[in-house]
């Protein structure tokens, strides 16, 4: 449960410091004062709702073993908030990501809220049979992880095979495009390394009349090279250093006029048209080496479009057997989804009892296979589907709904955290839900924004939420406060005699 919740500086509220017992917890006040406000500020503390408040803090008594946090049952739990130019969160004074703590508050905290409207939806409840289904049984979550692999390749084969069907209504088509493609890059036969090669090759060419000149002028020196020797030796210095460096020039110079030989006998326009070709390779498919690859995997699709009979045949025979185990697998859930059903609409209808309704039915029906399995999830009340019930009657059995969910959720003592959940309804439907929510409470500390007197009056701690001056602020009422509180919600502003007196009489 949730001791304390402090909160700075969000919206219209200064600073909050509010201690909350077991049990139901009731805000009430005038439309605007910031009741939703404060719910969602709270809330936030969890990762559930985005940061209001520069700065938060929550208190709670755990009945969770988190070996992450070193959290033990009856430890005391404290979550910081803390809003700057990014929100930062701690629990225990351990650094904690918005995800992983919304994760840590999934078994505490359970946001119940009437304007969500998908409850009913069936992938919603096939979700929460499946978590029902795993407490009951320690083997399902391993075949349900079975099923998600089965079924996740036997739609991959599917998908193989509509494309072999695809292929093989345009086979021939794919085949002509196929060697169309090969015999264009084999035409060319480029090589690895080639094209650096041959722009190695364009790039002598175009410097080869300057190279001869320079040669042919540098060359001079070798005429006066044993004029150098003479002198070294007169010097009385060793002249090998500079017989090697003349040695090596001549190599040099030689190499070159070798390869002239070479260059002459090329045509330079048939490796300017390589140049080209190979340049065309390379721009549409990047390198000379994925070219090669592409043309490869050319040659492999061209096998394959003429094994694509063969291919296919294979691979129905593979879906096939697929099929019938992954349908097995589902029929398996489906067993233990039927058997969940029963526990949860046991619950349904108990808290129906309270609410002035009964005969809730859940019913499993049989659908073509998806990826949630075989079963869709069809709900009942009085032998008639939800279309044609009332509102009224709608949002008590969601109640009921959601109640039990919370039930197999969240642990004992857990916090309920209920958005208006008693706006718009009769005294009658009203009163129900007080009775409902008096009842959870013995198990649940229950949050609740109350627009009605029942409610409200069954509250354990009644907490006023009022604006003065464009300013909010949050108190917690005394028995005489709370009279005059349930009086205004009876009467408004201009409070009878009448109201006050059955304002007491619900307080009794």
């Amino acid at each position: 449960m949730i001791s304390r919740v402090y909160l700075k500086d969000f919206l219209s509220f200064n600073e909050i410091d509010l201690e909350f017992d077991k049990g139901l917890v009731v805000f009430t006040g005038p439309s605007g004062a910031g009741k939703s406000i404060l719910m969602e500020s709270i809330l936030s503390l969890f990762g559930i709702e985005d940061a209001k408040a520069k700065l938060g803090e929550v208190v709670i008594q755990s009945s969770i073993k988190d070996e992450d946090f070193d959290i033990d049952i009856d430890d005391e739990i404290v979550i910081k908030e803390i809003k700057k130019d990014k929100t930062r969160y701690l629990l225990n004074n351990q650094t904690i990501s918005k995800k992983r703590l919304q994760s840590f508050s999934t078994s505490l905290i359970k946001h119940l809220s009437l304007k969500d409207k998908t409850d009913f939806e069936s992938i919603k409840l096939l979700n929460f049979l499946d978590l029902l289904s795993i407490k009951n049984n320690k083997k399902f979550n391993k075949l349900k992880q079975e099923f998600i692999s089965s079924y996740k390749e036997l739609s991959i084969l599917k998908k193989e095979l509509n494309r072999l069907i695809e292929d093989e209504l345009k086979v021939e088509e794919l085949k002509e495009f196929a060697q169309f493609e090969i015999d264009k890059i084999e035409s060319i036969d480029p090589k690895l390394d080639e094209y650096e090669e041959l722009m190695e090759v364009k790039k002598k060419l175009s410097k080869k009349d300057k190279i001869e000149d320079a040669i042919k002028s540098a060359s001079l020196v070798f005429e006066n090279s044993h004029q150098v020797s003479n002198a070294l030796e007169l010097l009385e210095v060793d002249s090998s250093f500079f017989d090697d460096a003349i040695n090596e020039l001549n190599n040099h110079f030689e190499r070159f006029n070798d390869s002239l030989y070479e260059l002459e006998e090329l045509d330079i326009e048939n490796v300017l048209d390589r140049i080209e070709k190979l340049s065309s390779l390379q721009k549409r498919f990047g390198s000379i080496k994925e070219a090669i690859e592409y043309k490869e995997q050319k040659k492999l699709d061209l096998q394959k479009y003429e094994n694509i009979t063969f291919e296919k045949t294979k691979l129905e025979e593979e879906i096939k057997t697929l099929d019938i185990e992954v349908n097995e697998l589902a029929l398996q859930i489906s067993e233990e989804r039927k058997k969940s059903v029963k526990h949860l609409e046991k619950r349904i209808n108990h808290y129906l009892k309270f609410l002035y309704l009964s005969n809730a039915k859940i019913l499993i029906q049989k659908k073509t296979l998806d990826s949630s399995g075989i079963d869709e999830v069809v709900f009942e009340l009085n032998g008639v589907d939800l279309d044609t019930i009332s509102s009224g009657e709608f949002n008590r059995l969601r109640l009921a709904l959601l109640t039990s969910m919370s039930e197999f959720q969240i642990v004992k003592n857990g916090v309920l955290f209920l958005d208006e959940i008693d706006a718009n309804l009769s005294g009658k439907e009203s009163s129900a839900i007080a009775t409902v929510l008096t009842q959870l409470s013995k198990s649940y500390q229950i949050f609740a924004i109350s627009h009605q007197p029942q409610l409200t009056s069954s509250a354990k701690q009644h907490f006023l939420v009022d604006k003065i001056d464009g300013k909010s602020e949050v108190k917690v009422l005394n028995k005489e406060q709370r009279v005059d509180e349930i009086s205004r919600m009876i009467s408004g502003e201009d409070i009878t005699k009448e109201a006050k007196e059955f304002a007491k009489n619900l307080l009794m």
